[in-house]
């Protein structure tokens, strides 16, 4: 063991294996801070370079392009209210009220150390439980599935508890919104009105584009007295605080940490659920619920953690079984049979070296996040000084340019900005956006797998309380719904 150690080392501390990490990062930092260009699009694009690379190499420039590329996109997100890659939404007006308040510092630092934190917290799973914990997520079927989904639709809930029936209608919205298109069980085309375009649904991107930045760029030009950003909010060392935040949340980092390395592992799951299930689950257990969507920083420390620990999360069934645990782990299981890096329990014992290599590749991959971010963060933060009047009309060319990059059609761009003018009417009549997004996110999955597991029971409803894991994860969230009832209840 000690020897595939060695040869290990050797492997990601080639020279070139470095310089291949350096271009990947640059590479992710950059796409994750486009809106629109996700942290998938970004493994994609890296396919075809990686035909012309050694294995070793090809995971790393995959390895460290999405882990910079997760992170980067909390940077808009928190400077201008343009999440970068659908992980980063979950927690977008948070970082966004902070920056509002003068706290981009905080907010941006938060983001990129426990990122980091929680990156290699994940790697630290994969490398001590892979195979343990692979097998427990092999055992999660539609039935599981199904609880799964609809306890993350209940953080919808728990985000805008301050006015829950609100964040109720704006969740059915996204469901409906979900459900356009032939995306179903049945692929039939449903609430498309004779419009090819919209038989492959509404895209989650234009829409989350729309939502969250054009809709800000509406409310400045009708605010006759805007507030303004805080454009003298100076970003200095964003690493000052960091310590007093790790002393104060150790329980929201560790928190994060472990569901984003739970749910990562999960088939199909990904960074995205784990960041919107983390924030929710920040805010149900904060001691100061009331401060969420204020500009509260514990929210962000714990989703920054899961997000990034689901990356390596989702490593864990793609390494051991084959399976991927996202659609970024889908493409490099592409990429690790051409190289003859076939997954599988062989790949822990026929050749250790590489699968020794890739841990060393998540910890040199999240180490080297910190001093790229921190650079990153640095060229990022001149957007603060340009008037705002200037940087409107750029922020505007960036959503066009972003949705349009997702499919290369028209009818993207229109999405998000109707997206844009619903999601403004919303949020003027103090309805939350945030659970909207998170239905479009989650319904798909949910017809998915409701529809499977009627299939499967023959109809009858029992039978998704007939396994102990659904039974369990199906108790969990009848008791989460009923709690507040329960509740008041025993107060009387």
């Amino acid at each position: 063991m000690s020897s595939a150690w060695l040869q290990a080392f050797q492997l990601v501390l080639d020279p070139y294996n470095l310089l291949v990490m350096l271009g990947a990062s640059v590479f992710g930092l950059f796409v994750g801070a486009v809106p629109g260009l996700t942290a998938t699009m970004a493994t994609a694009l890296l396919v075809p370079v990686t035909f012309f690379m050694a294995p070793i190499p090809a995971i790393a420039a995959m390895v460290t392009a999405t882990a910079m590329a997760i992170f980067s996109g909390d940077i808009p997100g928190c400077l201008l209210r343009m999440p970068g890659t659908p992980a980063s939404a979950a927690y977008t007006d948070e970082a966004y009220a902070m920056t509002r308040k003068g706290l981009a510092e905080i907010a941006l630092g938060a983001g990129l150390v426990f990122s980091a934190v929680g990156g290699l917290f994940g790697t630290a799973v994969l490398m001590v439980a892979a195979p343990t914990l692979a097998e427990f997520a092999l055992k999660f079927s539609s039935f599981e599935y199904f609880w799964l989904v609809l306890m993350g639709l209940t953080c919808a809930v728990f985000i805008s508890s301050d006015k829950p029936l609100k964040g109720l209608i704006t969740l059915f919205l996204g469901l409906l919104i979900a459900s356009i298109g032939l995306n179903n069980p049945a692929a039939y085309a449903r609430f498309t009105f004779g419009n090819t375009d919209l038989l492959g649904g509404i895209g989650l991107v234009p829409l989350m584009i729309g939502a969250f930045a054009v809709s800000e760029i509406i409310r400045y030009v009708v605010d006759v007295a805007p507030e303004g950003l805080i454009v003298e909010g100076h970003i200095g060392n964003v690493f000052r605080g960091m310590w007093g935040l790790a002393v104060k949340y150790p329980i929201q980092i560790l928190r994060g940490s472990v569901l984003g390395t739970i749910v990562g592992a999960l088939p199909g799951a990904g960074a995205d659920i784990a960041a919107w299930m983390s924030y929710a689950m920040s805010k149900k257990f904060s001691k100061e619920p009331e401060k969420f969507g204020t500009g509260h920083v514990e929210g962000i420390v714990e989703s920054g953690s899961a997000n990034n620990s689901a990356l390596a999360g989702a490593w864990i069934p793609a390494l051991v079984f084959g399976i991927p645990g996202d659609s970024i782990t889908a493409i490099v299981i592409g990429v690790l049979y051409m190289k003859n890096m076939n997954p599988g329990p062989t790949l822990f014992t026929v050749n250790p070296q590489n699968i020794y290599a890739v841990y060393l590749l998540f910890i040199v991959a999240n180490l080297i996040m910190i001093p790229l971010g921190f650079l990153c963060i640095k060229v990022a933060k001149r957007i603060l000084r340009v008037p705002r009047d200037v940087l409107m009309p750029v922020i505007l060319l960036f959503c066009v340019v972003g949705s349009f990059a997702i499919n290369n059609t028209a009818f993207d761009i229109g999405v998000m900005l109707i997206a844009g003018l619903v999601a403004y009417l919303l949020e003027t009549n103090g309805f939350p956006i945030t659970p909207l997004i998170l239905g479009v996110v989650l319904g798909g999955m949910l017809e998915e797998n409701l529809v499977s597991s009627l299939i499967k029971s023959d109809g009858s409803l029992l039978a998704f309380f007939g396994r102990p894991i659904a039974a369990t994860l199906g108790v969990m969230t009848f008791a989460i719904w009923l709690w507040p009832l329960g509740r008041k209840l025993l107060r009387r």
